[in-house]
């Protein structure tokens, strides 16, 4: 009975790890042309198929937060679209960097982006955390 109960343990043990998905949140600060901006990027990597990311930013001191759904290939650039489709940002990652354009909805406006990664720990981190949830609950709630 022993051995069984262990097995089973085991199994669930091992079956847990195939199925675990790592969270990763990242802080961004730098500029969009020459205004001040800072961007929270959570990077959900579960294997399936392999890593979706979400996140928001804001112009600092000037604006509120704005959602951003995105999207991501092979080369490490990300393309993120504002809710409400008033702008988009895509940018290459190079390290610890993300540099690209913002480009207005219509096309005819193209800024560049240059942001770089803020070394953060739990404590630091939590407030944008907190901030994102709400942000992501006002733009998806039915």
């Amino acid at each position: 009975m022993k051995y069984k109960f262990f097995l089973i343990t085991l199994f669930l043990m091992c079956f847990s790890n195939f199925s675990a998905q790592e969270i990763h949140k990242y802080l961004y600060k730098g500029t969009i042309d020459k205004l001040p901006v800072t961007l929270f990027l959570i990077e959900e990597i579960s294997g399936c198929p392999t890593t979706h990311y979400s996140g928001m930013y804001k112009y600092d001191k000037v604006s509120n937060w704005l959602y951003l759904e995105i999207s991501d290939n092979e080369d490490d650039k990300l393309v993120m679209v504002e809710g409400g489709i008033t702008g988009i940002i895509s940018v290459k990652k190079t390290g610890d960097n993300l540099k690209g354009f913002w480009i207005s909805p219509d096309g005819n406006k193209k800024l560049n982006v240059n942001l770089q990664k803020v070394k953060t720990n739990a404590k630091t981190i939590q407030p944008y955390d907190e901030k994102y949830e709400q942000v992501n609950y006002e733009m998806n709630d039915c």
